[in-house]
């Protein structure tokens, strides 16, 4: 058997690449009202303006179920777990609980993947397409912790008051002054989600986030992602403009951002995420 790599749903990896490379994935949950809803699983619509909805990671015991299936697929080569950011979600502390819980000593290993959504996606694909090659543990281990370093990430929101709420960002006021005639644009720093710049229009934004993106991308080839919340048109204009512009790109991923991730970013929530040099 081979390695095999675990992630959370918030990773928003394509049902496809997932099918393929044999990746598990954990639930995380949104909460509205009394209901927990399974994200990935469970259907339901969701408000996401709404200051009632909430969301929470996986639990120990949900991620020691998953891991301890991919133990036993792997025939104990061994497990890689990436999960969303511990500085965003409680789901990596609760998986290095759930580790502790097993009889598997070191051969199951917990990467941060320091960022969210594809930026945790493209991670898992770079250690996934590792195991699927026949590599070793410490291969693919080392494979999704390289990518999660070289990886960036930057978002254009259109409010950034459900952030606020959540507690995933600083209020910074006095940087954005009056939000209702700015477009924020964010970024992730070492698992932290920062405020980057604004901008006066939601063109002039998607430009700085195209800008940053190419600039993080280099000349020697990138694996790019593009999200967005209900905004596909302008995705897709993204990812249009990051072909041109990005030399050498070796992928291109466009996808919508999950629940967990959409209840705090908000509608038309546009991303665009990079890894230098590629996830092949």
């Amino acid at each position: 058997m081979t390695v095999v790599v675990v992630t959370d749903s918030s990773a928003s990896l394509p049902a496809d690449l997932v099918a393929e490379l044999g990746v598990l994935a954990v639930p995380l949950h949104v909460l509205v009202d009394d209901r927990e809803i399974r994200e990935g699983i469970d259907d339901c619509d969701i408000d996401y303006g709404s200051s009632t909805v909430t969301t929470s990671g996986a639990s120990p015991g949900d991620l020691k179920a998953v891991y301890e299936r991919a133990w036993e697929l792997s025939e104990g080569d061994g497990v890689v777990a990436v999960h969303i950011s511990r500085q965003l979600s409680g789901t990596w502390e609760a998986g290095r609980q759930a580790i502790r819980d097993m009889d598997a000593g070191d051969r199951v290993r917990l990467v941060d993947s320091l960022s969210a959504g594809l930026g945790t996606g493209l991670p898992v694909l770079a250690a996934a397409r590792r195991a699927r090659g026949g590599a070793v543990l410490d291969v693919v281990y080392d494979a999704a912790v390289a990518a999660a370093a070289r990886g960036r990430a930057f978002i254009v929101v259109n409010r950034t008051e459900q952030l606020r709420r959540g507690g995933r960002l600083s209020s910074a006021a006095a940087f954005f002054g009056t939000e209702l005639v700015t477009k924020p644009i964010l970024q992730i720093v070492e698992g932290r989600l920062e405020l980057r710049e604004k901008a006066r229009t939601r063109s002039k934004a998607f430009a700085k986030l195209i800008a940053a993106a190419v600039d993080a991308a280099g000349e020697d080839g990138a694996a790019v992602a593009v999200q967005h919340l209900g905004a596909e048109e302008s995705a897709n204009t993204v990812a249009a403009q990051l072909r041109d512009l990005i030399p050498g790109i070796r992928e291109l991923i466009v996808a919508e951002f999950g629940p967990t991730l959409g209840v705090h970013l908000g509608m038309g929530a546009v991303g665009a995420l990079v890894v230098p040099g590629g996830c092949g």
